[in-house]
């Protein structure tokens, strides 16, 4: 059962972005899907092109360290750090944040350029997948325009491996929404690329601050 308080995440998006409110119901899912993958010790990969690759690897930076909240690291972990680690313990612990795993698959140069070299590079994204993806986990591709091949590729990919599929693209929501490839579709209401990524920001800001409540809040 997911906390009142990371509900609220979505209207709090909502009344700052009023042109967010008909992606609500796919708001609530994608916080739900997060949610469930990580209490079941699940992770998020993330990918996309060109903006949304930099927004991959801003979503990984969210969630990986404390975002909103401190993340103290605290219980067996922390006792388990003091007797295996005595002299660093306190620094440690001053200093290292709980993290929610997330991995964007956009800076693995060396493997992305070999392989597009050696293989095909549309499927570069795919491979990773099917390296990497768990049954369980989330996989989130970022597409402006719902038709990028590589962020398609990968989503089939990650429909095969059994995971949990969230796209977030723009008004039309392009192949991705027309073939039903992800089970959740965040279509932001634009249709040119910028205008898109402005929105795109805020909707996984607060996906970010949604989930980090949930695990880290009071």
């Amino acid at each position: 059962m997911i906390k009142e308080s990371t509900k609220k995440a979505v209207a709090d998006l909502t009344r700052r972005y009023p042109i967010l409110v008909e992606c609500e119901a796919d708001l609530h899912a994608a916080v739900e899907a997060l949610c469930g993958a990580y209490r079941a010790k699940k992770k998020l990969i993330v990918c996309g092109n060109g903006g949304s690759a930099a927004d991959a690897e801003h979503i990984v930076g969210e969630l990986m360290k404390g975002f909103l909240l401190p993340r103290k690291l605290s219980g067996d972990f922390a006792e388990k750090l003091r007797q295996e680690c005595p002299e660093e313990a306190d620094y440690f612990l001053t200093n290292l944040q709980g993290t929610l795993p997330a991995i964007s698959l956009v800076n693995q140069v060396a493997l992305g350029t070999a392989f597009a070299n050696d293989q095909a590079p549309d499927l570069s994204f795919a491979q990773q997948v099917l390296g990497l993806g768990n049954e369980g986990d989330v996989f989130l591709g970022i597409s402006t325009s719902g038709n990028s091949t590589n962020v398609i590729y990968a989503l089939q990919m990650a429909k095969a491996k059994g995971l949990t599929r969230i796209a977030l693209t723009g008004k039309s929501g392009g192949t991705i929404a027309e073939q039903g490839l992800a089970e959740v579709i965040i279509r932001v209401p634009e249709t040119e690329t910028y205008k898109i990524q402005e929105l795109h920001l805020p909707v996984y800001h607060m996906l970010c601050i949604a989930v980090e409540n949930e695990f880290f809040g009071d």
